[in-house]
């Protein structure tokens, strides 16, 4: 009898670090534990004179402390209800997601909880008549170290939810999962190789409609070695599929079992997640950026500050080699799996593009984005920078197409790391051999 599938187990996970039940509910059980553990003790433990209990003070002391994390906890909410309709209004959405897996805000309330508990066992004791002077004690030392988490987390709160903070994060979550991919699990995808086509095929459906959000790559791989298969994802992550859309093809004597294995490998949820998918912390900054260029908020500088952090995660995946279609291999480097990969024009087009349409009015955001691929030019791989020099001649059509008057025109074609108000890059004394010319037409880039 086989256990849950690869899937289910990844579902479970993310279900639990995105719950904030879960964490909270260990900590009710921990603080009724230690509640247990201190009525065994008292007695043991000798204290100071001056920390010895009447019942009524002890029963005010422990009221007024479960009382007080019943409060916090209400508190924690509440800024959670704030950090919704931040990230509605000013954020993006699908930040959400991301939000609720911070690890601070889970341990405040799993201590807020514990402390409640603790409380709440110790003031039935004293109901029996004796007095828990140890268990009061701790119970204060409790309520100090809560009172210092609430500070933590609401310094976190204030902090983190900036915009350019959200964006930093975003970019340090999304190099994470490129370097991580890069060597996942040991495989390293590759151009696919000339292999012999197997005749037989059976396709893999899916049940259910979804994003997929992550793929176990070396479970398929080892399944397809053993079963000596070829499995054809159709689908990358980050893709919605439908009930009945063909995920894979096995090609090879595959039957009905390893379909349902292989469909066990392939995650989906009601959205994408940034596990496997770096494109996600991509979009999650464009959303911000062009948010901030909406005519209601009509934020250049908000804009320009998501360009940085794009660039740092651009520079990050321009760095790699990238194909179209990624290929698997097993030990014996038989390929084994091939699955429809993002090019590094696919995530370029992604991080650029709405910025530059929604932009193409700002001098601010055309000048910071100018920076941006020029930045890119110099340190992406060779093959990479035809599609960043694609990307500058449509930022010269967008940028001659938006400014009539010729004078802002050639504002809005230099380059700006700050928008506008950095140092001016003709003031390099080789900014005509390093940068190129510029002028109105645009930037013409050395041969």
């Amino acid at each position: 009898m086989r256990g849950p599938s690869w899937a289910a187990v990844f579902g479970v996970r993310q279900h639990l670090r995105q719950s904030l039940w879960a964490v909270p509910l260990l900590g009710t059980a921990l603080g009724a534990g230690l509640a247990v553990l201190d009525l065994e003790l008292e007695g043991t433990v000798q204290l100071p004179d001056n920390w010895s209990y009447s019942a009524s003070t002890a029963s005010a002391l422990l009221s007024a402390v479960a009382a007080a994390m019943i409060g916090l906890v209400g508190l924690v909410v509440t800024i959670g209800v704030l950090v919704v309709q931040m990230a509605t209004g000013t954020l993006s959405p699908r930040f959400m997601r991301l939000w609720y897996r911070d690890r601070l805000q889970k341990v405040v309330l799993a201590s807020f909880t514990a402390t409640f508990a603790f409380a709440y066992i110790l003031l039935s004791e004293i109901g029996s008549g004796s007095v828990p002077n140890l268990g009061v004690t701790v119970a204060g030392v409790a309520v100090t170290i809560d009172l210092f988490l609430l500070l933590l987390y609401l310094d976190r709160f204030v902090h983190a939810l900036r915009p350019v903070a959200v964006a930093a994060a975003m970019a340090k979550s999304g190099l994470a999962v490129v370097e991580g991919m890069a060597g996942t699990e040991g495989l390293h995808p590759r151009l696919p190789l000339q292999r012999a086509e197997p005749l037989a095929s059976l396709s893999v459906r899916s049940e259910r409609a979804g994003a997929i959000q992550a793929v176990h790559v070396r479970g398929i791989v080892e399944l397809a070695a053993r079963r000596r298969l070829v499995c054809e994802l159709h689908h990358t992550v980050g893709d919605f599929v439908y009930p009945g859309s063909v995920l894979a093809e096995l090609r090879g004597g595959a039957d009905e079992s390893d379909a349902v294995r292989v469909r066990g490998m392939i995650a989906l949820g009601a959205e994408r997640t940034i596990d496997q998918d770096p494109a996600f912390a991509l979009r999650i900054v464009v959303d911000i950026a062009i948010r901030a260029l909406s005519p209601a908020v009509n934020d250049p500088t908000t804009a320009t500050q998501m360009i940085n952090h794009l660039g740092a995660l651009l520079i990050g995946i321009g760095a790699q080699e990238r194909s179209q279609e990624g290929a698997f291999l097993d030990g014996a480097g038989q390929v084994r799996l091939t699955m429809p990969t993002r090019s590094w024009s696919d995530y370029l087009d992604l991080a650029v593009t709405e910025i530059r349409v929604y932009g193409a009015t700002s001098p601010s955001v055309c000048r910071r984005l100018r920076a941006l691929l020029v930045d890119l030019d110099r340190t992406v791989l060779p093959q990479n920078r035809d599609a960043v020099l694609e990307q500058l001649a449509l930022l010269d059509r967008s940028v001659n197409g938006a400014f009539t008057d010729p004078d802002l025109r050639r504002l809005a074609m230099l380059e700006d790391r700050q928008g506008i108000g950095g140092a001016s890059p003709d003031a390099s004394p080789d900014a005509t051999t390093e940068q190129g010319v510029r002028g109105g037409d645009g930037i013409i880039l050395p041969g």
